[in-house]
């Protein structure tokens, strides 16, 4: 999921100060959340968080931390996150560890998601026709689904009509 991109930060500020109080809130929440109904769900965190009030990556890191272990499932949240970013930072990484000759692995291994299969599937809400950024490496064999909802009211049934198309379709990466 993606909830707050580098761009979001160009708000603002009353409204950059609202949305972090509102993740504050959540993410308090979240953490508050019984062992046995949030044992499924591993969650972790991507994007530039070092640009989060350190209040904020504290949650982060303690949220992390209290579901390190679990699953089957895991949660991405993609925050302070831009796909140009991403790929810059993954660059400058590489450079930094001092590596010469670059293939398509070592950018793999150096994005956000380092480790993390790429994504089969990808909803865009509100009914725009871009990815705004999201993920363009990762995303190169993705499936696209549109939906005309905003994010706020798109429900179970929706993620369920959004599978089932999913299911549907004949993937050929290329071939």
């Amino acid at each position: 999921m993606w909830g707050f991109s580098t761009d979001n930060f160009k708000r603002d500020e009353e409204e950059i100060g609202g949305l972090f109080n509102l993740f504050k809130k959540n993410l308090l929440e979240g953490l508050q959340t019984k062992e046995k109904e949030g044992k499924k769900i591993k969650v972790m965190f991507f994007g530039r968080k070092h640009l989060f009030p350190r209040e904020i990556r504290a949650l982060f890191d303690k949220i992390e931390e209290k579901t390190k272990d679990n699953g089957p499932y895991q949660l991405n949240l993609l925050l302070s996150y831009g796909g140009r970013e991403e790929i810059v930072d993954a660059v400058n990484e590489i450079i930094a560890e001092g590596i010469e000759k670059v293939d398509e692995k070592i950018i793999s291994d150096h994005v956000y998601t380092k480790g993390l299969p790429d994504p089969d599937l990808i909803i865009r809400t509100s009914g725009e026709k871009r990815l705004s950024g999201l993920m363009p490496w990762q995303s190169c064999y993705s499936e696209f689904y549109f939906c005309e909802k905003l994010w706020p009211d798109f429900s179970e049934n929706d993620f369920k009509e959004a599978l089932e198309d999913f299911a549907r379709r004949k993937r050929r990466y290329g071939k």
